[in-house]
């Protein structure tokens, strides 16, 4: 089998497996609870919330447990909507975002907020002059990915930071869940941060939400304090621990990590252009995680399920984007149904061999052939 999805999910290591094993068996009690039980798993629930804040550089409290990114997104987006409903009626993201960030902006749209989306460059990264020229004093928030999911093209989340700190009242929110275990990032200039440990070999089931000590949320959940006071029910302590040993698995040796999948997204990329009729979408804006091409005049998923066939798998686009026959990004990227309609995504990872990159390149070409008749 050679997996190549991992933008989609990634398998658990066995490390951080072992410790959700461990934490589920002899830590039983609820962090909450008053008897001995209770301070222990407590306890363990602090050090996890601890070392996550350390391994981002961010306050303990700053950090806030969630089933997943996107209710960690929807947290953010509605959480700071209903927190502040005078401050302003104005929100702008972009249209190369997440489902997850496109249906909840659609949501408030229809409460009566004015959702702009800035342009966004032939290169796939904002164009800082139409977002300057969109902010008002009236922009309440601003949504912009970390890195696109489905091209893979990392914005510059620190200089849209720099330019926010001329609107104080604005609150700058960043999807990073394609981000985090993958490059290094810095929260000095956002607000609110997402990502999920499944991106990073962790265990599905656990968000996290970086939360700005200065802003205020409305929970989505209420029913008092749990691990903190944004989110209730009882703390998934087994998740939380699992995720901050994968997110510091994930950070050690993070730049060496990063050129071995430059070093197999580079070979990748370029076998790719040898090829008639492929077109590499992804770009030097692009991380080399996430390797995306459009096959001219051939059905992605009819290309994917040649590759399954031979135990091979890559996806179409995000996971988790509705049904459509296009990508979304690279619409809005303008691109003619020829690119758009037909393109497919190849994540890779630490874990990717030379070898694996090598027999999909064979059997890529094989599986065209044979479809192009």
């Amino acid at each position: 089998m050679i997996y190549l999805d991992y933008s989609a999910t990634t398998p658990v290591k066995k490390e951080v497996l072992e410790t959700y094993e461990k934490v589920s068996l002899s830590y039983i009690g609820n962090p909450n609870s008053l008897h001995r039980l209770g301070v222990e798993s407590k306890k363990l629930m602090d050090a996890a919330t601890k070392q996550i804040a350390e391994l981002l550089k961010v306050q303990e409290n700053e950090v806030i447990f969630t089933s997943s990114a996107s209710e960690a997104n929807n947290l953010a987006l509605v959480g700071v909507i209903e927190k502040y409903p005078n401050r302003g009626r104005h929100i702008i993201t972009t249209k190369l975002e997440h489902s997850s960030i496109l249906e909840c902006v659609s949501y408030l749209e229809k409460k009566g907020y004015q959702i702009d989306y800035v342009n966004v460059l032939e290169n796939g990264l904002v164009d800082l002059e139409d977002f300057q020229r969109l902010l008002s004093k009236d922009t309440i928030l601003v949504s912009i990915h970390h890195v696109n999911s489905e091209v893979g093209f990392c914005q510059n989340i620190s200089e849209i930071g720099n330019i926010l700190k001329k609107y104080p009242t604005t609150i700058f929110h960043v999807d990073g869940t394609q981000a985090v275990g993958k490059i290094p990032v810095s929260l000095e200039n956002v607000d609110l941060y997402s990502f999920s440990s499944h991106k990073f070999f962790g265990v599905k089931g656990c968000g996290c939400l970086i939360k700005k000590s200065q802003i205020e949320l409305e929970p989505m959940i209420h029913g008092g304090k749990s691990q903190t006071n944004y989110r209730s029910g009882t703390p998934a302590l087994p998740l939380m621990v699992a995720t901050a040993k994968a997110l510091r698995l994930a950070l050690t040796d993070l730049d060496q990590k990063y050129q071995r999948v430059k070093e197999f997204s580079d070979i990748l990329k370029a076998e790719m252009q040898k090829i008639d009729g492929v077109v590499i979408n992804s770009n030097e804006n692009c991380i080399p995680h996430i390797v995306n091409i459009s096959v001219l005049g051939i059905k992605p998923e009819t290309m994917l399920h040649a590759l399954e066939e031979k135990e091979i798998y890559i996806s179409t686009k995000t996971a988790c984007s509705r049904d459509s026959s296009n990508s979304l990004t690279l619409m809005a990227l303008k691109k003619d149904d020829s690119i758009s309609g037909h393109s497919l995504r190849i994540s890779i990872s630490e874990i990717t061999t030379k070898e694996e990159i090598n027999s999909f390149v064979e059997n890529f070409k094989i599986c065209l052939e044979k479809l192009k008749f």
